[in-house]
């Protein structure tokens, strides 16, 4: 029998702020939407393949945690979450022959940017030394080798789709503070 897949890239409807000035429920909603809402179809994925003794593939979208995303600290908890998780279940279901991966997207233009402000949608292309956007055929082909017959024998892994970016620089989603450039001195 093929194996199964599923892919978990849920969104919280996050908005850049300092993480100071983030309300708990603006908080608990990126939290439950990210983490939570990614474990449960995990959960219930894994459960499906194993009562019917299917193989599987999960494949969970999350991003860059090499270093932080300043304006989505609440984002990054939930994402650096998933991939904890995701690391601990692939060991615990290999038995159950389910495979567990991550893709961890940088830049990539999608109608999410539009979150962003118009400084921040322009500086992303040069976060990177490929010094472009990604696009999401990018993250899709990433998916697509983890999920299939080619990831086969990779499970518990995160693969980084960012042109190099956590090599790279900084990623400011809320415009580079004052404080980092030098100019409140």
């Amino acid at each position: 029998m093929a194996a199964s897949t599923a892919s978990s890239t849920a969104r919280a409807g996050s908005f850049p702020q300092p993480a100071i000035d983030f309300s708990v429920k603006g908080w608990n909603a990126v939290i439950n939407t990210n983490l939570n809402g990614t474990w449960y179809m995990m959960q219930a994925a894994a459960q499906h393949w194993r009562d019917n003794k299917y193989p599987g593939s999960i494949v969970n979208i999350v991003v860059v945690t090499t270093h932080g995303l300043y304006g989505i600290a609440h984002t990054i908890a939930a994402r650096s979450g998933v991939i904890g998780l995701s690391r601990s279940v692939a060991v615990e279901w290999a038995p159950l022959n389910i495979r567990v991966n991550c893709v961890a997207p940088g830049a990539i233009e999608t109608e999410g940017w539009n979150v962003y402000t118009p400084e921040a949608r322009a500086a992303y292309p040069r976060s990177n030394p490929m010094m472009r956007a990604g696009s999401p055929w990018d993250v899709a082909e990433a998916c697509a080798y983890l999920a299939g017959p080619s990831g086969g024998f990779v499970t518990g892994e995160t693969l980084t789709v960012d042109g190099g970016g956590q090599l790279w620089g900084e990623t400011w989603t809320t415009g580079k503070p004052p404080y980092f450039t030098g100019e409140d001195a």
